[in-house]
Parts: C-alpha cells; sequence; structure tokens
C-alpha cells in the first residue's frame, strides 16, 4: 500500500507543478520529512529510559519530548491513527520524536507500562516530569493539542 501510494505521488510530479520547486526537490523534500520512529526493547533502554538500571523510577534519556505509540499490526483504531502520527511528526520534526512500539513483539514494554488496551499513548516531556498516559484514537486536534500543552509548555 505505502509503495502505492508513494508510486502514486512520484506519477503525480512527474506531471508537473506549478509550485517553481523541480521534482528533485520535491521527492528530496518528502524523504527528509520526519517519519516515526518505531522501537525495540533494545532502543527503548538507550534512547527513553533504562528501567533496567533504575528500576521502579522513569528517568527519561531523550533530549526533546517524546510522543510513544503503543500498537499492534491487527488493530483498527491504531491503523487509523498512524497516518496521523506520520503527519505529527513531520509537523513537529526538530521538536519532539514520535515513538512507536509493537505490543505484540515487545511485550515486556507492554507490561511495564501496564498497556490494556490499545493504541495508548505515552506522553513524555522533559525536565523531570513524569509521563502521562491516553487510551484510544485521539483526533489529530486532539493530539496537537495535548503535544502543545503536556510536551512543548505552549500555551494558546
Amino acid at each position: 500500500m505505502k509503495q502505492l501510494l508513494l508510486l502514486l505521488f512520484i506519477a503525480g510530479l512527474s506531471f508537473g507543478s506549478c509550485s517553481g520547486q523541480t521534482k528533485t526537490n520535491l521527492i528530496e523534500k518528502e524523504k527528509n520529512k520526519m517519519k516515526t520512529i518505531h522501537l525495540n526493547k533494545i532502543d527503548f533502554l538507550k534512547k527513553v529510559a533504562n528501567y533496567e538500571a533504575n528500576p521502579g523510577e522513569f528517568k527519561y534519556l531523550g533530549d526533546k519530548p517524546a510522543l510513544i505509540d503503543f500498537y499492534a499490526d491487527w488493530c483498527g483504531p491504531c491503523k487509523a491513527i498512524a497516518p496521523v502520527l506520520e503527519d505529527l511528526a513531520a509537523e513537529y520534526d526538530g521538536e519532539i520524536y514520535i515513538y512507536k512500539i509493537n505490543t505484540e513483539e515487545e511485550q515486556e514494554l507492554a507490561a511495564l507500562f501496564g498497556i490494556r488496551s490499545i493504541p495508548s499513548l505515552l506522553f513524555v516531556p522533559m525536565g523531570g516530569e513524569q509521563p502521562q498516559m491516553a487510551q484510544g484514537a485521539l483526533p489529530k486536534p486532539a493530539l496537537k493539542e495535548a503535544i502543545d500543552k503536556v510536551l512543548l509548555k505552549k500555551e494558546k
């Protein structure tokens, strides 16, 4: 499916554009957009929190706030929120990380956070604040509001 969308995207570029940018520039721009980052246990221990070295204490290791999506490939709501998270990863590029953890493959991480329903979203702010969990496929405006308030501390 992704290959088909990419093919359609490239085909659309080849029919011309009025933006003044070359086709190559547009393709490069699309490639450079930040994507969500899939984590396994080893990556989680290095990038998010090393719960083995600090049991009972969540000590965030990242240099930017993070949103972690606990999902499964078979989950309909998880599939529905996936493109929204990709859009947000591009929109907030350089400001936050958006991680994805497959609960089927990473059962230890799912158990660690008490994941009982998916999608579950963990908002991890900076500055030693405790992470906050939200459940369900939240709409994009609600996710943007949570990112702005909880992770980036923006007041509107």
